[in-house]
């Protein structure tokens, strides 16, 4: 959205102008942080830092580019700073190889970060705005084996290729961000994509194809739903593909195939000791369904916050079973706080 010069003098002279005019870039920068980090709690501090950034070097902005322009540049800067300090992160199925469900779950490793979900709800805004012409459609660019795979790029490759095909920025365009030539650019995307084809399971063209969608996809997540509430293993694993993966950052363990899972679940989440203590409530995280999953103390009334997991479902099946067992990733969701 391009600001008029009225806008950029309001927001030179007045804080609570200069906030207004701000504001409404939040989601897509936050969504756009989290694409290059693939954290959540980081993108919302980044944000802030961008705008802080903003305001410090307001009387720089000459207003040869819309505000949003120039808040993305700002963005992206923060967003490198911040990368030479962080390490990748990355999901658990390409940390380790998979766990015997009949052996205890590995103890979580101090050192890795783990990427994280993003709220359906910090979404929708987002996507009324996306560039039809861009590489990556709303969807695809957030799906989470999408964003594992450019966790995997160096970061201003990173930033190309989320320039570049994310949000259909030009080549001169990403080339003045990034105070290089556009023969840089066009060299760092080339490079960016061939390494996205080899990270992606099926390919950087087609990797979702397959995912279900619409009343398909709400009819498979309910009869999870109905199974799981009713400590149905053997419901839940007629829902799943032959290879399906579960995995629960941050433990590094995880389980491949359809016997594996049930294994892990019966001895698990729904053994004897844990019926009755789990409660799961819908919500919808990167474009898949999501439950935030709730526990109890024995002996309490209240279900706190355990953990939200995501399902990736291909065809009439689940292919995937992502948790985040992370309760503060509840406050970014739409979901009670207690149950």
């Amino acid at each position: 959205m391009a600001t008029t010069g009225l806008d950029t003098t309001l927001a030179i002279a007045d804080d609570h102008a200069f906030q207004r005019l701000v504001e409404q870039h939040r989601p897509e920068l936050q969504l756009h942080c989290y694409r290059m980090l693939g954290s959540i709690q980081d993108s919302e501090d980044l944000v802030q830092e961008t705008f802080l950034r903003a305001w410090k070097n307001r009387e720089t902005f000459e207003g040869r580019s819309s505000t949003r322009t120039w808040l993305y540049a700002i963005a992206t800067r923060v967003c490198l700073d911040a990368l030479r300090r962080h390490s990748r992160r990355m999901l658990v199925t390409a940390y380790a190889p998979p766990a015997d469900p009949a052996l205890p779950d590995a103890p979580p490793p101090p050192e890795v970060l783990w990427l994280e979900p993003y709220p359906d709800s910090l979404l929708d805004p987002v996507d009324e705005n996306a560039a039809p012409e861009a590489r990556y459609d709303a969807r695809e660019s957030v799906e989470l084996a999408f964003l594992a795979a450019v966790q995997c790029l160096p970061p201003r490759q990173r930033a190309i290729l989320l320039l570049r095909d994310a949000l259909s920025w030009s080549a001169s365009e990403t080339a003045a961000l990034l105070e290089t030539s556009v023969a840089s650019i066009n060299s760092g995307l080339q490079r960016a994509r061939a390494a996205m084809r080899r990270q992606l399971p099926d390919g950087a063209d087609s990797f979702i194809d397959g995912i279900a969608s619409g009343d398909t996809e709400r009819a498979v997540a309910d009869r999870y739903l109905r199974a799981w509430e009713a400590a149905d293993v053997q419901g839940i694993a007629a829902l799943l593909k032959e290879d399906a993966t579960l995995s629960m950052p941050p433990i590094p363990s995880w389980y491949l195939g359809r016997s594996a899972i049930a294994e892990f679940l019966a001895r698990n989440p729904m053994s004897p000791g844990w019926r009755g203590r789990l409660r799961v409530y819908p919500t919808r995280a990167n474009r898949r369904p999501a439950f935030a999953v709730y526990h109890n103390d024995p002996g309490s009334e209240v279900f706190r916050p355990f953990g939200l997991m995501t399902l990736r479902i291909e065809g009439e099946l689940i292919a995937e079973i992502l948790g985040f067992i992370e309760p503060v990733l509840f406050r970014y969701f739409d979901v009670p706080a207690a149950m």
